[in-house]
């Protein structure tokens, strides 16, 4: 049949084997063809389309309920639901986000970006079938290292003990985003080694029934097993060996890689408009390097994300022990990092900063409360991070710049980041979050090598009457935002606050006979910098205006926009005087 044809699950049912092979072929040149074009995660989506077929083939979505884990791996899930259109015209591949997302249909039960939750979800679920007592399916697909989080191993314990259907597939590619090294992968190789019969398995030591099926990206021994597991009355767990990237020779031979990827091209898998401009995300794996070749007591550590912090194998290899890939396991990382500065060494946990959302109590508990002075590297923070709404990047400074204890820097420009991280990571005060800049690599002239728990805020430009604190990325636009001012004849100071977790109260008490004070923050304004300098400014006579973003799940945004419609401009900024 023609794929376009496809609207629902319906369309495939009763097809034969011969007849899905061929859709699974057509699905799989339409999704290489518009991945190669858009970009996405191509690796995942690859591996779980022969699945996602036979669950859809066999299961009777949405009666039956499929939750899905990243939910990353559905963009077959979409192609089968309604959503084909986005697939296959270009103008529309906009259309649907990268994840399972309630608004766009009915078969999506969760919007889902982070990682390890489809089993807890899915038993909440479960539960409230069995309460109400009907009867249908609750299915949760868990895969790409999703394991190795604590709340899998939750959702798993707690799941287990229902005795009522319960069906989890788990998608065992062999890899997280980067190869796993957990004792639970190495349990997931014995039984892929053994056909499933190895005598030590996880899943069976946690109370379920087990079925493996070795050829996880064929049609009929898929459909088989899920027929065997359907409207079963007890936990089970179908183990599923897949093969990501399957289909795409670049993609199977580099599945690092193209977990997620830019527009490229399909035959060499070269990224189209790849550039050699300097990133910030390489100037921190050059400088960690550094920081562990000369000192054997730095240790990096990331949860999971290497390649999304700047450590591909080749860093990994030369980094040896000094590196850790915890997998998915954020709460693992952080408190594994005060346990290191604990012993008096130097830790550097690097994360993309909507994933250091999952650690709030490691981060206030086993850091802060205990003063161990472990370095927190954000990464992808702002506006100018992800755009998916379950993906953003700046709700870390209203989140951690809260916690006491804790020093949250914002540099402002690629010299003022890399004296922030030395100073980090050498000194034994106090635990400190250094937030890499958004944007294009910014350069900017000044004396950066301070101690920076002794001293306040930095003056960028003096004047009078009007002062903009632009903290991070946005001192660029505050700079321009007084520029235009001044050629209105005003004579306003720009102020670099770098601290979002302090106040530099005596560079406030220096501001209270100002006419205004204008703070510029590239994070959720709710909770952030602005407020608090209103706060402490609010018996003065000065006004206090705070500008940053929307307290909101903005997904799928042009920087531009959102930046527009948060007067984040340097004609909005200076109209405001």
């Amino acid at each position: 049949m023609n794929i376009a044809e496809i609207h629902s699950p319906a369309d495939i049912k009763g097809k034969s084997i011969d007849e899905l092979t061929q859709i699974a072929s057509d699905l799989r040149k339409a999704l290489i063809t518009k991945l190669a074009h858009h970009g996405g995660h191509v690796g995942p989506n690859l591996g779980f389309l022969e699945a996602t077929i036979a669950l859809h083939y066999v299961f009777d979505a949405p009666t039956d309920r499929i939750v899905y884990d990243v939910s990353h791996q559905t963009y077959v899930h979409k192609m089968l639901t309604g959503r084909i259109e986005a697939f296959l015209d270009p103008e529309k591949y906009d259309d649907v986000t990268g994840y399972t997302n309630p608004k766009e249909s009915p078969y999506d039960l969760f919007s889902v970006g982070h990682t390890s939750t489809s089993v807890s979800l899915a038993s909440g679920l479960a539960k409230a079938r069995d309460l109400r007592h009907e009867h249908y399916n609750v299915v949760a697909v868990i895969g790409d290292g999703s394991l190795t989080g604590g709340e899998a191993f939750e959702g798993l314990d707690f799941a287990s003990m229902a005795g009522t259907n319960f069906i989890v597939i788990v998608n065992d590619n062999q890899m997280s985003i980067a190869p796993d090294h957990t004792a639970l992968s190495e349990n997931l190789t014995a039984l892929r080694l053994s056909d499933g019969k190895a005598q030590d398995n996880y899943f069976k030591a946690l109370g379920y029934k087990y079925i493996y099926v070795k050829r996880g990206n064929n049609l009929e021994d898929l459909i088989e097993a899920f027929r065997s597991v359907k409207n079963i009355n007890s936990p089970i767990v179908v183990h599923l060996n897949t093969e990501k990237g399957m289909g795409l020779p670049v993609a199977e031979e580099y599945k690092e890689k193209f977990h997620y990827s830019g527009p490229f091209d399909p035959a060499t898998g070269k990224l189209v408009g790849d550039s050699d401009e300097p990133t910030y995300i390489g100037m921190f794996a050059d400088f960690a390097m550094q920081q562990m070749r000369d000192d054997r007591e730095v240790v990096t550590i990331t949860a999971g994300v290497p390649g999304a912090v700047g450590f591909g194998p080749a860093r990994r290899d030369e980094a040896g022990e000094q590196f850790v890939d915890v997998g998915i396991a954020e709460e693992q990382a952080v408190a594994m990092a005060s346990g290191l500065a604990k012993e008096g060494m130097k830790p550097i946990v690097a994360e993309p900063a909507t994933f250091l959302q999952r650690t709030y109590d490691q981060l206030s508990q086993d850091v802060a409360i205990n003063g161990t002075a472990a370095t927190f590297v954000t990464f992808y923070t702002g506006v100018w991070g992800m755009n998916d709404a379950t993906h953003l990047g700046f709700f870390d400074v209203p989140m951690i710049s809260n916690i006491p204890g804790i020093l949250f820097l914002a540099p402002t420009c690629a010299e003022e980041y890399l004296a922030m991280l030395r100073w980090a990571v050498e000194q034994k005060e106090t635990p400190v979050v250094v937030r890499t800049p958004g944007g294009a690599v910014v350069n900017r002239d000044g004396d950066f090598a301070v101690d920076y728990n002794k001293i306040g805020y930095e003056t960028v430009r003096p004047g009078r009457d009007v002062a903009i604190l632009a903290a991070g990325s946005f001192l660029g636009m505050g700079i321009e935002a007084a520029r235009l001012m001044a050629g209105r004849g005003l004579d306003p100071m720009v102020i670099n606050p770098r601290y979002m977790s302090r106040l530099d109260t005596a560079t406030l008490d220096n501001l209270r006979d100002f006419r205004l004070i204008i703070t510029l923050e590239d994070n959720s304004i709710d909770g952030g910098l602005g407020q608090k300098i209103a706060a402490y400014l609010g018996d003065a006579p000065v006004a206090v205006k705070c500008l940053g973003l929307p307290k909101a799940f903005p997904d799928r945004y042009r920087a531009a926009d959102l930046l527009a419609a948060s007067g984040l401009t340097p004609e909005a900024i200076a109209g405001l005087a």
